[in-house]
């Protein structure tokens, strides 16, 4: 099975970046430690700094499903709710051959 690889934009709505981005940063050391993580990275857009992009790899859907019940993300998503616009794609690698 492939990894499990998701792409994450996060946007902070005016006034609310620094708020964003510090539970963006808070929520990385837990969430690569979890078992089923093999990469969990934090961007900013140089062009954009509301912006942010977060670049994961997880062993399997079931491992993605663990960490979003997990105390940390949870946490996240009340800190960010209602304070930035998220996209969020799931995706796997095309097998080429």
């Amino acid at each position: 099975m492939k990894d499990l690889i998701v792409v994450a934009t996060i946007t902070a709505k005016e006034g609310h970046e620094v708020l964003v981005r510090e539970a963006l940063e808070k929520v990385v050391p837990p969430s690569r430690a979890e078992a089923g993580c093999l990469r969990y990275d934090l961007h900013i857009d140089l062009g954009n700094h509301a912006s942010f992009v977060m670049l994961e790899a997880w062993r399997d859907e079931a491992a993605l499903a663990e960490h979003e019940t997990t105390p940390h993300f949870l946490e996240l998503v009340k800190t960010v709710g209602g304070k930035a616009d998220i996209q969020v794609l799931k995706l796997n690698q095309v097998s080429l051959g």
